[in-house]
């Protein structure tokens, strides 16, 4: 790995691991220690190594890291505050959407992109937007349940005008 790439990672600026041939999960995982993103199929179809480049969800084991020259990378650890889940974590702990956790963290990632630009969908656009990714243990039912809870709270606290901890 040669080539350092500026970029931001999680809201900080950093350098990548970088060349022509290594991939953005690889740069984080090996890079950067940040395990939350998965290497699992490593054909783009599970969605465990999804991570958010200005804000849009990418498999981070089909993009090159240096598509992430002076971008913002999300990954699973980059969302709620310092000691704090956000609460699409909460939520996905309370509806028991956590069976073995392999495929969590791209969910996780997901849905924040969903809630972004959805932030009322219904449960076919939820279906639909979490469809690329692949969990072998819940059944996604409480997968669902999590976003909806989600949905919920956050147009609630809109409504009073509180701020959810995202």
């Amino acid at each position: 790995m040669d080539d350092p790439i500026g970029t931001t990672v999680n809201g900080e600026r950093c350098s990548l691991p970088g060349g022509a041939s290594v991939l953005l999960i690889d740069a984080l995982r090996e890079g950067l220690g940040l395990l939350g993103p998965k290497k699992s199929c490593e054909l783009s179809v599970c969605g465990s190594c999804t991570v958010l480049i200005d804000n849009e969800p990418y498999s981070s084991c089909m993009t090159l890291a240096q598509e992430a020259t002076g971008r913002e990378v999300t990954t699973v650890e980059g969302f709620g505050r310092r000691g704090e889940l956000s609460d699409v974590q909460q939520a996905f702990i309370e509806a028991g959407a956590i069976q073995c956790g392999f495929c969590t963290p791209g969910f996780v990632t997901a849905v924040h992109a969903l809630l972004d630009r959805h932030p009322n969908p219904d449960r076919a656009t939820i279906q639909r937007y979490l469809a690329g990714n692949i969990c072998r243990c819940t059944g996604y039912a409480p997968m669902l349940e999590a976003v909806e809870r989600v949905r919920d709270r956050r147009l609630a606290a809109a409504e009073a005008g509180l701020e959810q901890v995202r």
